[in-house]
């Protein structure tokens, strides 16, 4: 069945005479054309017997002959989209009594515009269906993502052999993006991370002017975007010889990242998953530095459903695709994380990346 009948059914089947989608992504999975438009609008609107495009006019000729919406309707910058929209609903000739959105997604402001075209109309979340609809991913889409692995294997390769004696983080990430840009990448799937030591112990950290010393740690944390499907990988290795103490601390996070990547099975919980790798931290006595859920779902977007974290009573299934990345951050000391994203089979997990987690250091240059 195809992604847009399921959708179809699903409206069938919930009295839905319309479904409106700005989001991106979810256009590009609906239809295979992927745009970011910025502050205009794009949008897929769904009824039973017919999908529309509504694009900006710049774009209307690229996604006519990429989407497979069944109509393309193209505005001009000095036109009003939401007028060009209200004239796709009338040429209907029904009776748009129900609309499905995505509340997550949906700004506030076009909520309104979009309820004051069709002011007798009820709305409903569909959220939750399409998280539902895009989990599992096709056989086409895991090739793909196996692709974009790949890719940031490569990158991290780049990256490991950038390190030397006074390099900065922010030239790291440069040599890296530049690699990516000559192997066909138009864009990482978020901005590129690349800490030295301590400065690594905020997981979300920024790059910036540090310059790397013997000794330290480098954290790598990056992906791709490639074919309209992402990447993302993390390895922490070390520059020269370090403290014994930070050996250790490192083969804890990776005890507790082969933990839950050998053990994932179809049917555990994403609270099981996430639960298996804590307990190692824990039973380490890091359990307080292990301040982030174990993963997250990924396909188009880098972060998707399901979340894999405390609480979460998803239930895993075969052919979703997630990441698996304990870590420890201890302030003004050190950050250690190890990151690989998987797709789930009836036997276990498969990675997308293959770069050793094994201890690793670079010689000093």
């Amino acid at each position: 069945m195809s992604k847009i009948n399921q959708l179809t059914d699903y409206m069938q089947e919930n009295n839905l005479s319309m479904v409106f989608t700005d989001n991106p992504d979810t256009v590009a999975y609906y239809t295979n054309y992927f745009s970011d438009p910025h502050e205009r609008l794009l949008a897929l609107v769904v009824f039973l017997d017919e999908t529309v495009l509504l694009v900006p006019k710049l774009e209307e000729n690229e996604s006519r002959e990429l989407s497979s919406a069944d109509r393309v309707i193209g505005y001009k910058d000095e036109e009003n989209p939401w007028q060009a929209l209200q004239q796709i609903i009338k040429a209907q000739n029904v009776l748009v009594e129900s609309v499905g959105i995505e509340t997550d997604q949906l700004v506030v402001d076009r909520y309104y515009k979009l309820r004051g075209l069709l002011p007798a109309a009820v709305f409903h979340s569909i959220t939750s269906e399409i998280q539902n609809q895009k989990v599992i991913k096709t056989t086409e889409e895991i090739d793909i993502m196996h692709e974009a692995g790949k890719l940031a294997d490569r990158a991290l390769e780049v990256g490991m052999s950038t390190l030397r004696t006074g390099v900065t983080e922010t030239e790291v990430v440069a040599a890296i993006e530049y690699d990516m840009k000559k192997q066909g990448v138009s864009d990482m799937s978020f901005d590129t991370m690349v800490l030295f030591g301590d400065h690594a112990a905020s997981p979300h950290g920024t790059p910036g002017d540090r310059q790397l010393k013997p000794g330290e740690l480098v954290l790598f944390d990056l992906g791709v975007v490639w074919k309209g499907y992402t990447s993302d990988v993390t390895r922490t290795v070390a520059y020269g010889d370090v403290d014994d103490d930070i050996k250790e601390i490192y083969s804890v996070v990776l005890k507790a990242q082969l933990s839950a990547q050998d053990n994932v099975r179809p049917g555990m919980t994403a609270e099981k998953l996430d639960e298996s790798a804590r307990n190692v931290i824990e039973e380490a006595g890091h359990g307080d530095y292990f301040t982030h859920r174990l993963g997250h779902g990924l396909g188009q977007s880098v972060h998707e459903y399901p979340n894999i974290s405390p609480g979460s009573e998803t239930v895993l299934k075969s052919g979703m695709c997630f990441s698996i990345e304990p870590g420890i951050y201890i302030e003004n000391k050190a950050g250690i994380r190890i990151e690989d994203c998987v797709t789930l089979t009836d036997k276990g997990a498969v990675s997308f990346t293959s770069t050793s987690k094994e201890w690793t250091v670079i010689p000093v240059k």
